[in-house]
């Protein structure tokens, strides 16, 4: 005994601070035990929520599902992890996984290929928005320990055929034993994938390599070809050779806003008074064709978007305003947001950062003003048929806070951090709704330029959110879930139309028609669907892709053709 303790704080030291030897198919069962531990608890809360504890057979599940998220990340990383890359490859996958765990933990949402794809698009000032304090926290504890752990570990060098025999022993037991986990719950396991199929992307950190890969194999095929011509027998119609004024059809896109808190479709509060003073029609059941940005734009101006949805042909082929331009249309993209998503590929487009509007730009963001500051000038300038689409910021999520002047801070208290966490359900709600009521002063304003130059410009505008938001509802927060389970508050939006007094003239449609008609259908189901061909409509476009059961002005013009 006397012998032992004067060695045993020098191996207490050496076991500290000394390197920790390690084969290369121990540290990748290590952090795949790690991961199964640490990342995955959103997967075994949805897929055990159904199941009592008292049953036996809920255990058997659990295990059987436990396996195989080991199993499967085993898998993966010894495909990944040779002697060099081992410790970079575990290293950059835990800090994936952390970043995957706060932003589910916190928000609820599931990272599939639509949401990669939005994430890996978000402009770097929407993306600072998203690190806040908390989020630095769960990274130092999920995140930073392990990799200073990682850091210590020396891998064992192994000659070649000794290694290589090694790896391929490991992936062959991780197979089996996803094989043995699969085929021992394949029963529950089929039904859970089949009724449940956003679960499947909660598996993580594979979730990120399947839908990283996705994303950037679908960009990196669509980019090695061009986008396919659509409309090539687009024409003026007939009107056009009895117009006498310029023609103006302006397009907003809305950013995050949800029907919920929409006052014109019957909100609890007014979050649309301006809007509310002016002659427009709101359509009170518009729907998305998708949860996040990156879906639905490229989606509203495709001819046939969330009925026949077909993700790989919508971004494979032209959009509308390239339609509009083959037909002698003058079109213009404005964006205060995160690009056009292909949609103005090689047209004309600006951007509010760009044309850095006075007092509106600070801190690489601007306010939505900046869309129509100039829109006066630009009415005033209009020639012959123009289609302008002004792409808004909106209500983009977590702060709400910044995307409104502070006059329109009347919602009080209001949540003025990026960290929803650190507010109240009605902070966050009050600064949402203050951001609803700046949009409708942008839409207002909008309105009212176009329409004290009626008697110069034929106009309307039509504006509608790309999609809605959670805030709170189910725990969920934001927007992006999967379209098949996500709430309808991320996908009913709001829809107004507003048309110039003599737009039916000069665009050929039965004169004293076309408001009654838009009220009519008011109240009636329309969709993101709705967009491309009632804009042909607006503006007497005639294609073959012009289906006259999704133009909302289609009515009046069969009254004026009878």
């Amino acid at each position: 005994m006397e012998h032992a303790l004067p060695g045993t704080p020098a191996r207490l030291r050496r076991w500290i601070t000394g390197p920790i030897e390690l084969s290369t198919e121990t540290l990748v069962l290590a952090a795949s035990l790690f991961w199964a531990l640490s990342a995955n608890r959103a997967f075994f809360a949805g897929a055990l929520r159904d199941r009592s504890w008292d049953d036996p057979t809920a255990w058997g599940l659990a295990i059987a599902l436990f396996a195989l998220v080991v199993a499967l990340h085993a898998a993966l990383l010894v495909l990944l992890a040779w002697r060099h890359t081992a410790k970079p490859a575990v290293a950059l996958l835990t800090l994936v996984s952390a970043f995957a765990t706060y932003y589910t933990g916190a928000y609820g949402v599931v990272l599939d290929p639509s949401m990669l794809r939005n994430v890996l698009h978000t402009n770097p000032a929407e993306a600072g928005e998203l690190l806040t304090p908390a989020l630095f926290i769960h990274l130092l504890l999920w995140a930073g320990l392990p990799l200073l752990l990682l850091s210590r570990v020396q891998l064992v060098r192994r000659p070649w055929p000794a290694a290589a025999a090694r790896r391929i022993g490991l992936l062959v037991a991780a197979v089996l034993v996803l094989a043995t986990a699969l085929l021992a719950m394949f029963q529950p396991f089929a039904s859970l994938m089949r009724n449940h199929r956003d679960l499947r992307y909660q598996i993580t950190p594979a979730n990120v390599l399947w839908s990283t890969a996705s994303v950037v194999g679908a960009e990196a095929r669509g980019a090695a070809r061009p986008r396919q011509p659509i409309g090539e027998d687009a024409a003026p119609g007939a009107s056009w050779a009895q117009r006498s004024r310029p023609l103006v059809v302006l397009v907003v896109i809305g950013e995050t806003a949800r029907a919920a808190d929409w006052g014109l479709s019957g909100a609890a509060r007014q979050t649309t008074p301006e809007l509310a003073g002016l002659p427009v029609v709101n359509f009170t059941q518009a729907s998305s064709c998708g949860t996040n940005t990156e879906v639905s734009v490229p989606c509203m101006f495709a001819p046939v978007g969330r009925r026949d949805y077909d993700e790989a042909r919508i971004r494979g082929q032209q959009s509308l305003l390239h339609v509009l331009a083959r037909a002698g249309v003058a079109v213009q993209w404005r964006d205060n947001q995160s690009g056009c998503k292909g949609v103005c590929d090689g047209l004309p487009n600006d951007s509010v950062a760009a044309l850095n509007p006075p007092g509106l730009c600070s801190d690489g963001r601007c306010l939505d003003e900046g869309l129509v500051a100039d829109l006066d000038k630009r009415l005033g300038n209009a020639k012959g048929t123009q289609f302008w689409v002004l792409h808004m910021l909106g209500n983009h999520g977590p702060s709400y806070f910044r995307r409104y002047p502070p006059a329109f801070a009347k919602f009080q208290p209001e949540c003025r951090d990026d960290d929803l966490r650190r507010c109240s359900i009605e902070q966050i709600r009050n600064s949402y709704d203050n951001a609803l009521l700046y949009t409708d002063h942008v839409l207002a304003r909008a309105i009212r330029t176009l329409r004290a130059q009626s008697d110069r410009v034929d106009s309307a505008l039509l504006y509608v959110s790309d999609h809605g938001e959670s805030l709170g509802e189910q725990g969920l927060f934001l927007h992006g879930l999967p379209y098949a389970i996500a709430p309808e508050v991320q996908t009913h939006v709001p829809m107004v139309m507003w048309t110039s007094p003599g737009l039916e003239r000069a665009t050929g449609l039965a004169p004293g028609c076309l408001q009654p008609e838009l009220q009519r259908r008011a109240r009636a189901p329309v969709s993101h669907d709705h967009l491309f061909h009632t804009v042909l409509g607006l503006l007497d476009v005639r294609t073959a892709l012009h289906d006259p059961a999704w133009d909302l002005t289609q009515a009046c013009r069969t009254a004026a053709a009878s």
